[in-house]
């Protein structure tokens, strides 16, 4: 069976040859990070609610089988990473954007709430230094200990990546 990380194969295949599991039936996911964020923002009372409100710079440490996965990036980059946020409430459906309780109560998915069903952040982050599975970057708003679930590049333009 053909994975997405063997080399690609000399004789054409079809594409779900490429992809076996999309047409699987799936109840449950799972995700594993790929690394944690190392910060000095430990307690989440002390997050900023964006990274431009004060963040501070951190550490995106990459876990050794995937540092691969760095390879051309570079100091300058704009990145958007993907994270867990682990200390979420995962039953709220409603807040009050912001935690401002004179705005209405509004669905998690129109604001930038932690808690929600699925708590995934996103935070779009420049590169500072890279060393080794080190990934220096900032200003990011996630705490100490944030599982990275996924690292994407800032798309500018269509051609771009």
């Amino acid at each position: 069976m053909q994975r997405c990380s063997d080399k690609w194969p000399t004789k054409a295949l079809k594409r779900h040859e490429y992809f076996p599991y999309r047409d699987m039936k799936m109840k449950d996911y799972s995700l594993e990070p790929i690394g944690f964020i190392r910060s000095k923002i430990k307690k989440r009372k002390d997050a900023p609610s964006f990274y431009t409100e004060g963040a501070p710079n951190a550490v995106l440490e990459v876990k050794s089988k995937y540092t691969e996965g760095l390879s051309q990036m570079k100091v300058g980059d704009e990145i958007i990473i993907i994270t867990w946020l682990h200390r979420a409430y995962r039953d709220v459906l409603k807040v009050h954007p912001r935690g401002d309780t004179t705005r209405p109560l509004t669905g998690v998915f129109l604001t930038r709430s932690p808690d929600r069903p699925n708590p995934l952040g996103l935070h779009r982050a420049k590169i500072l230094a890279i060393n080794a599975n080190n990934v220096s970057i900032g200003p990011i708003e996630a705490i100490d200990g944030t599982p990275v679930v996924d690292i994407k590049p800032v798309v500018e333009h269509s051609n771009d990546f």
